[in-house]
């Protein structure tokens, strides 16, 4: 059922030398990459946003994750996590390179 392999993460902060230092923790789940429906990339683009993909994965990894790398591994691309929808034992994240206008 799960065909793909993304990484999920956040900032965490720890403490190197006596300095605090951010760095982002990520996880391998697995997923199922969906397309944007139609209607919700317009209705996100009024918003200011622009929704490139959506993974499904299963709700209990979710962590209120803030990023998404895809492919998995250092050369995967890092998207924002702009959108989370708890479908029960689903729960399907819609992702963004470009949230706000920025890169």
């Amino acid at each position: 059922m799960w065909k793909d392999v993304v990484e999920i993460g956040n900032m965490t902060e720890s403490i190197v030398k006596g300095e605090p230092v951010q760095s982002m923790v990520y996880r391998e789940v697995f997923a199922n990459k969906k397309s944007v429906r139609q209607s919700e990339f317009y209705q996100a683009s009024v918003a200011g946003l622009k929704p490139e993909l959506v993974f499904e994965i299963r709700s209990y990894e979710y962590e209120n994750d803030k990023k998404l790398r895809y492919p998995s591994g250092v050369n995967g691309k890092v998207y924002d996590i702009i959108r989370t929808y708890d479908r029960g034992e689903i729960t399907e994240l819609t992702v963004s390179s470009f949230v706000g206008g920025a890169k």
